[in-house]
C-alpha cells in the first residue's frame, strides 16, 4: 500500500473535472468561511504559522472541508494522507498508522491524515484513532456532513477541535465562477466564453452554497455550447436553466420586486392569510433570496404585528431563524414555512410598536429628562443625603405586588404609551393595566 506518494500540494490532472482543477492552494485563494478563517482570526493564525492540532470539519457539500486540508497540510510541510470512511476499514487504519509512525522516526515528518465522511466509521473504528492522537503520531482531520454530536465518538470530540463551516454565499459563488472563466491553467480561460450575467447568477443562486455543484454546472454549460466560427461560446439564461433544471424567477435583490415581494409576505402575514405568506416565502426562497433575511423579517413582524397578543409568537420566528442555521438549504425552509404560517395565524396586535414610537417621540422632544429621587440608585452616603432613593416603594412590601410609585419623570408623568388590545393574551395583560392604572390615577388625586 502506497500511502504517501501523494505530495501536500495538490496537483489535478488536466483532465480531471473544473471542481478539481480550482481547488485553492493556499489560504489566499480559498473563497469563503470569513468567520473561520478572516484575517486575524485563531485558525488563520495557526494555519499560516504551521501549528495546528486535530480537528473536525463539519458542515454542507462543497463548503472547503477537503480543500481546507490540503492547505493545512502544505502550510505545515505535512504529509498528507487522504483517507475514505467509505472504502476503508480498521486493516487499512493500522498500515496508515504503522507507515506514519515510520515517517515520523526516519524523517521527522508529520503525517495529517485526513478522514473524509467521518460520520460513515463506526465508533470501534473511530476509537482507532485515540491513542495515535494522543501521542502526537498523527495529526487527525475528519470531514463531515453531520453533527459530530451524534455522529462522533465523545473521546475523540474531546481531542480534536469541531470547526463548523458555513454553506458559500452567492457573492462568494460568484467569485469562484468568475475565476474558473478566466483562469488559463487551471480553468477555462483557453475557451473564448462569452457569459449573460444573469446565467452566472443563476448558477450561483441554484448551487446552495456548493462550490463544487456550481463549478460542475459551469464546465457543463461551456462544453456544452458551440463555439462560432470566431471561436466563441455565447451562453445565455436559458442554458444555465436548462443545466441546473430551475427556471430563474423575476426577482432583484436590490429592486423594486425585492420590496414588492417582502412587503406581499409581510402584509399577507399581518393580514390572517397564511396560504398568501406561505406562497411569497416559497417564491422568495426559489428567486434565491437570503432565508436568513427572511427569518430576520419574521422575527421583526413577531414583536411588530403581534406583540404581546401572543408572547409565543416571538420565539417561534427565533427559533424557526436558529433551525434554518442548523440545517440550511433546504430542509430549513420548512422551519421558515411553520413561523409564517405561525404568525399568520396568531392574534395581531401593534400596541408595542406603536407604544414604543410614542415613547421615542417623547425621547427625542423632551431630550434627557432627570430620574425621579425615589427611584435613583444610591450606592454612595452622599447621594443617599441627596434624597437619592427616598421615598421608593418595594413592590414586594404591598398586596399584589404593586405599589403605587410613580416612575415616569415629572414632566411626562400620566403619560400612557403602552394600550394592549382586547385579543390573544392582551386582553390579559389589558384588564390588569386598567386596574393598575385605575388605583394610580385615585393615588395621585
Amino acid at each position: 500500500m502506497q500511502l504517501f506518494e501523494e505530495p501536500a500540494t495538490h496537483r489535478p490532472q488536466s483532465t480531471s473535472p473544473l471542481a478539481d482543477r480550482m481547488r485553492p492552494c493556499t489560504l489566499d485563494e480559498f473563497v469563503g468561511q470569513k468567520h473561520i478563517l478572516g484575517m486575524g482570526s485563531i485558525l488563520h493564525a495557526a494555519i499560516a504559522r504551521g501549528e495546528i492540532c486535530s480537528l473536525i470539519l463539519w458542515g454542507p457539500p462543497g463548503t472547503g472541508k477537503t480543500t481546507l486540508a490540503h492547505i493545512i497540510a502544505q502550510g505545515a510541510h505535512f504529509i498528507f494522507v487522504p483517507f475514505s470512511a467509505v472504502t476503508s476499514g480498521i486493516k487499512e487504519i493500522k498500515q496508515v498508522i504503522q507507515a506514519a509512525a515510520r515517517q515520523l522516526t526516519l524523517t521527522h515528518q508529520k503525517t495529517l491524515l485526513f478522514i473524509d465522511e467521518l460520520h460513515r466509521f463506526n465508533k470501534a473504528q473511530q476509537d482507532a484513532f485515540l491513542p495515535h492522537i494522543e501521542k502526537g503520531t498523527i495529526t487527525f482531520i475528519g470531514a463531515t456532513t453531520e453533527n459530530p454530536s451524534f455522529e462522533v465518538v465523545s473521546p475523540l470530540l474531546s481531542r480534536a477541535k469541531v470547526v463548523v463551516l458555513e454553506p458559500l454565499g452567492r457573492d462568494d459563488l460568484l467569485t469562484i465562477l468568475k475565476r474558473a472563466l478566466t483562469d488559463r491553467a487551471r480553468g477555462l480561460g483557453s475557451y473564448v466564453i462569452e457569459i449573460d450575467p444573469r446565467a452566472l447568477l443563476h448558477i450561483a443562486q441554484y448551487s446552495h452554497g456548493d462550490a463544487r455543484v456550481a463549478l460542475n454546472a459551469l464546465e457543463l454549460l461551456a462544453h456544452a455550447t458551440t463555439p462560432n466560427a470566431h471561436g466563441v461560446r455565447t451562453t445565455t439564461l436559458a442554458q444555465a436553466e436548462e443545466v441546473m433544471q430551475k427556471r430563474s424567477l423575476l426577482y432583484d435583490k436590490g429592486g423594486e420586486e425585492h420590496y414588492n415581494l417582502i412587503s406581499a409576505l409581510h402584509k399577507s402575514m399581518r393580514g390572517s392569510d397564511p396560504d398568501a405568506a406561505l406562497y411569497w416565502l416559497a417564491r422568495m426562497i426559489e428567486a434565491g433570496e437570503d432565508p436568513l433575511y427572511l427569518a430576520r423579517r419574521m422575527v421583526r413582524f413577531a414583536s411588530e404585528d403581534i406583540g404581546n397578543a401572543d408572547p409565543q409568537a416571538l420565539q417561534v420566528a427565533l427559533a424557526a431563524m436558529e433551525a434554518f442555521r442548523f440545517m440550511g438549504l433546504p430542509e430549513g425552509t420548512l422551519a421558515l414555512a411553520q413561523a409564517a404560517a405561525y404568525l399568520a395565524t396568531a392574534p395581531k396586535s401593534n400596541a408595542l410598536y406603536s407604544a414604543y414610537e410614542s415613547a421615542l417621540e417623547d425621547v427625542k422632544r423632551e431630550g434627557a429628562l432627570p430620574v425621579p429621587l425615589p427611584i435613583r440608585n444610591a450606592p454612595t452616603r452622599l447621594m443617599e443625603e441627596l434624597g437619592y432613593g427616598k421615598g421608593y416603594r418595594y413592590a414586594h412590601h404591598y398586596p399584589n405586588a404593586y405599589s403605587e410609585q410613580v416612575y415616569l419623570p415629572e414632566k411626562l408623568q400620566g403619560r400612557v404609551y403602552y394600550r394592549p388590545s382586547d385579543r390573544g393574551f392582551e386582553k390579559i395583560i389589558r384588564s390588569r393595566l386598567q386596574k393598575w392604572r385605575g388605583t394610580r390615577e385615585k393615588e395621585s388625586k
